[in-house]
């Protein structure tokens, strides 16, 4: 099959989307802050509804976190 009929057909993109036209980018612009660890997590609406900053969704888990801790320091330990 010729290359240019292979290309066409596993060509996804929108007919609205030109290429030529996009000016601007910056390749590897976020480069640093993805080595630096930066977490982005997508939220689920009611989630995000519920939780609607940043220092609610970090308040919340570090609540979960100490929970979670004392559970587990309340454990019996099993003897087998």
């Amino acid at each position: 099959m010729n290359k240019e009929i292979d290309a066409e057909m596993n060509d996804e993109l929108r007919p609205e989307y030109d290429l030529s036209q996009m000016e601007g980018g910056v390749r590897g612009k976020y480069i640093d802050c993805y080595r630096a660890g930066t977490n982005l997590v997508l939220l689920a609406p009611d989630v995000a509804q519920a939780f609607p900053t940043e220092d609610a969704v970090n308040e919340a888990l570090r609540l979960l976190m100490q929970v979670a801790r004392r559970q587990a320091a309340n454990q019996p330990i099993e003897v087998g």
